[in-house]
């Protein structure tokens, strides 16, 4: 019987504890658990970390281990267990503080999205042509939409609970784990994201406008 990945892992503890958070003691982790600038700069030092483990809801939860399982295991098949989880702390952890400038010292912050953004910005570096079956295209396409959607969420100032700045973020912070560890193909793995992406515009409005002229 083979061992559980760490990638898994880390999925089965953002269960537990956004359980924990949800049913068990929710004053408990909303105070110690959940990442605001203010009481990290007050000595609560943790907080970016354990934040990653906490989700708000059950869909942020499913939607966040979908993508998790996705690429985490792709890049921990590809590099090795050590090279994701550093890329998914240190993305995640960063995440968190650099979006203090974006949401102010009181705004509550939880989730693993960030830190799953680093995955896949660094995943678009290394291999872009991997297939999911879940998503039904290349984990670089993925990666790509995922990142410009939330470009423009930023850019159009979206309100809501969702921590576009973070996402973005994250997934900047991939950048420089993806062109380390691409062993010198991350220009060729970009160009291949950036063909793909064109590909998938190209298709979209093509059949845009071939189902508009059947109407």
């Amino acid at each position: 019987m083979g061992h559980l990945k760490t990638t898994n892992i880390i999925i089965l503890l953002c269960i537990a504890v956004s359980l924990f958070s949800w049913f068990i003691n929710p004053k408990m982790a909303s105070r110690f658990f959940v990442f605001r600038a203010a009481d990290f700069f007050r000595g609560e030092v943790w907080t970016p970390v354990t934040a990653l483990f906490v989700h708000a809801n059950l869909v942020h939860l499913i939607g966040n281990m979908i993508f998790l399982y996705v690429f985490g295991n792709t890049m921990e098949d590809a590099l090795g267990a050590k090279e994701m989880a550093t890329a998914f702390f240190v993305g995640g952890v960063c995440s968190f503080i650099f979006s203090v400038p974006f949401y102010g010292l009181d705004v509550s912050m939880v989730g693993a999205s960030a830190a799953i953004f680093t995955l896949t910005a660094t995943v678009m570096l290394i291999k872009p042509l991997k297939f999911s079956w879940l998503f039904l295209m290349p984990l670089g396409l993925v990666a790509i939409l995922y990142f410009l959607y939330n470009l423009l969420a930023v850019y159009y100032m979206t309100q809501g609970a969702v921590s576009y700045a973070g996402h973005a973020i994250g997934f900047l912070i991939g950048v420089p784990f993806g062109i380390a560890w691409s062993r010198r193909k991350w220009v060729m793995n970009l160009l291949i994201t950036i063909l793909l992406l064109i590909l998938y515009v190209v298709l979209t409005f093509t059949i845009e406008h071939f189902f508009g002229l059947l109407r």
